[in-house]
């Protein structure tokens, strides 16, 4: 990494996404020297989890995914935390209708949204903002709307002065779906985990501008994923996606997370950079 110190700011849908697309990323740009600044659209209200042991979805389990954040961020050398605070918008085929006092994600109008963002970057001197590509990656709607807020607040930040790269945190669906089915081979998958869906998602390995290997912050990236215990139960108290990834023995551990990748929308093809802040004036 450049020499100089230089600020990224990662911007995820819900507490705990931080921890399977980009926490070996930060972790090494903290290790670095760099500022890390995590900022969360939602309060993860609406996340599956086992109630008897974390709260019901609502305030409860707002709170708890609010305290495992932290304990993440803590983790990965993160040096501030910024939680929106919209209402989540759920994975379902409808969205809830807003809670007491709040907003669904979705429903936030994009310009009250994207300028909360441009105002973190404009406060940080953003360097970087990682956000997701334009399905979302697997197609949650918060995640999609991550990508429209992401890109307009970058056009904010712009208009007043900031010159800050974006780049859609993703993973190349060839290799993500090897390494399912390579974990396949020693954990089962819960029920709702549906393995065909990875077929579409994400990005393909040509469409991949920046490959970092985070295998010396594996570890740290561990931490972050078990971090967020709630979300590794569900509402009978077995095991979710997140619960068995986190009890993958080290070694396969390493090789499945040992790599992440982004894609620069405005980089030519067949770009491929292993600096984050490579070219930054």
């Amino acid at each position: 990494m450049d020499s100089a110190a230089r600020t990224l700011v990662v911007f995820h849908a819900h507490p705990d996404d931080e921890a399977l697309l980009t926490a070996g990323t930060m972790a090494r740009a903290s290790a670095a020297g760099h500022r890390v600044v995590l900022v969360v659209a939602t309060d993860g209200a609406l996340g599956l989890t086992d109630e008897s042991a974390f709260g019901s979805r609502g305030d409860a389990l707002a709170a708890t995914r609010s305290r495992e954040l932290s304990a993440s961020a803590r983790a990965l050398g993160v040096a501030r935390t910024v939680e929106l605070g919209y209402a989540d918008s759920g994975s379902g085929p409808d969205v809830w209708p807003d809670p007491p006092g709040g907003r669904r994600f979705v429903r936030v109008p994009l310009e009250e949204a994207a300028t909360a963002l441009a105002d973190v970057l404009l406060e940080e001197g953003a360097d970087v903002l990682t956000t997701y590509d334009p399905n979302g990656g697997y197609g949650h709607r918060d995640h999609v709307r991550i990508h429209e807020v992401g890109a307009r607040a970058a056009q904010l930040a712009r208009e007043r002065g900031l010159d800050v790269r974006v780049l859609w945190a993703t993973v190349p669906r060839d290799l993500i779906c090897r390494a399912i089915d390579l974990v396949a081979t020693v954990y089962r998958f819960p029920p709702e985990f549906d393995r065909s869906s990875f077929d579409r998602a994400f990005s393909s390995s040509s469409e991949i501008t920046h490959r970092f290997d985070v295998r010396r912050f594996a570890g740290a990236k561990r931490a972050s994923m078990r971090a967020h215990a709630s979300q590794a139960a569900d509402t009978g108290g077995g095991d979710r996606t997140l619960g068995m990834l986190v009890r993958i023995p080290r070694p396969m551990y390493d090789l499945v997370f040992g790599r992440e990748w982004f894609v620069d929308p405005t980089a030519p093809a067949g770009t491929t950079q292993t600096n984050l802040f490579e070219g930054l004036s």
